[in-house]
């Protein structure tokens, strides 16, 4: 049986249009298709693939895990859920861990948390959420609804009340906002898809201090920044702030289904048996090679590279605008990037995305004429090179096809 991108439109649901190609193997940053291409990949699997494609230590340590245990449940303990719990807790300071499948359900949990510990401690109206416009929580309709984007959670019904959408990054109107009844905020401290946009230190400092005078509980939804993606393991370690509940997900089992709740003793108490479950949750074979990937990327030296790759892609690209004059700005954090164009290619980010695909250099999008750059963590330089060479000439077509 032959499989071509036609095959995806016959036996799958419509949610999304993939480029035109069928992926067959894929290692580092290279993706092959099933037609013999090879594509340099700047996604990553939406910043899932942290050490890149099928990287052989992972590879190593799921045939190891393999032999001796995929799954049993939740009704026991292993020793490899609890190992990725306590190197999670040793290196956040955090008290407690509650694992999940996915960046939604780590969400989803966080919030549902967050109201049980108001309704046991206050009451059944404090039961507020605050989010902020373009924000992203995924894609259950809790999670979608708390999201910052109408247009995800509409068409569904009713939706979860108490739920709050703000500008992110105004003081004044979260000052105006927040109450007495208000048992969460949640925010991510890099914007991902609403257009790569941190926070404000000012802005941080002002939601924890109200947080605390409010008695609401501050979520840092981290699946996309964290697990070294912004060039720390987690991004609010760059900020002046530490939230109550800090979601993981993505890169945290280097391509395995995974996500993690995080959180101090005082909150995760409230989750007695019977408030909350999942049946994969803390699945060995994802935990054992969260392990790996942790101590890969907490290494200082690993760190630093990121950083120092963050740098050299960013002053590889505006050496390119100086020719090309696309882009407005360059902004992120990490290998966390955001190409913000200009006004003259207002609406075109897609386009840009496309003509990289002809090129075969896989890129992202975001929210507002963004294009979006998420490499493997441990990109070699002489990859960026062969990357922003294709990018060149992607962007001397994408200029010729928008004079």
């Amino acid at each position: 049986m032959k499989i071509t991108r036609k095959t995806f439109d016959e036996v799958m649901f419509p949610c999304y249009t993939p480029m035109n190609m069928v992926i067959k193997k894929a290692h580092g940053s290279y993706v092959f298709d099933n037609e013999g291409n090879k594509y340099v990949d700047l996604t990553s699997g939406i910043a899932v693939n942290c050490l890149g494609h099928t990287p052989d230590g992972v590879q190593k340590v799921i045939k190891k895990t393999c032999k001796n245990l995929i799954h049993v449940s939740n009704i026991f303990c292993n020793e490899y859920t609890l190992s990725l719990a306590k190197k999670l807790t040793s290196l956040t300071g955090y008290d407690k861990v509650f694992f999940v499948n996915s960046g939604a359900e780590a969400n989803e949990t966080a919030l549902k948390l967050a109201r049980r510990v108001a309704f046991d401690d206050y009451g059944a109206e404090k039961n507020e959420i605050i989010s902020f416009v373009n924000s992203f929580h995924g894609r259950t309709f809790f999670s979608v609804t708390v999201g910052g984007q109408e247009s995800y959670s509409d068409g569904f019904g009713p939706k979860p009340a108490a739920i709050t959408h703000i500008p992110y990054n105004d003081i004044a109107t979260f000052e105006k906002t927040i109450s007495d009844k208000t048992c969460a905020v949640i925010l991510e401290p890099i914007q991902g898809e609403g257009g790569i946009i941190k926070a404000d230190d000012a802005f941080l400092v002002k939601v924890r201090e109200l947080c605390d005078k409010f008695h609401a509980a501050l979520i840092f939804d981290e699946v996309q920044t964290g697990v070294a993606r912004s060039g720390t393991l987690y991004a609010y370690e760059q900020t002046p702030v530490k939230p109550d509940i800090l979601t993981s997900a993505k890169g945290l089992a280097s391509g395995l289904p995974i996500g993690a709740v995080l959180t101090y003793d005082n909150f995760a108490k409230h989750f007695v048996p019977g408030t909350h479950g999942s049946t994969f949750g803390g699945n060995a074979l994802a935990c054992s090679v969260g392990c790996y990937v942790l101590d890969k990327v907490s290494d200082k030296k690993f760190l630093e590279n990121v950083k120092a790759t963050s740098e050299y892609i960013k002053a590889a690209i505006r050496k390119l605008d100086e020719k090309h004059h696309v882009f407005d700005d360059v902004r992120g954090e990490g290998l966390l990037m955001g190409l913000v164009l200009n006004k003259k290619y207002s609406g075109k980010s897609g386009a840009l995305q496309k003509e990289c695909f002809k090129h075969k250099l896989l890129t992202l999008t975001a929210h507002g004429d963004v294009l979006r750059l998420a490499p493997a963590l441990n990109i070699k330089k002489s990859v960026v090179d062969e990357a922003m060479k294709l990018l060149d000439k992607a962007l001397t077509d994408f200029v010729k096809d928008n004079a």
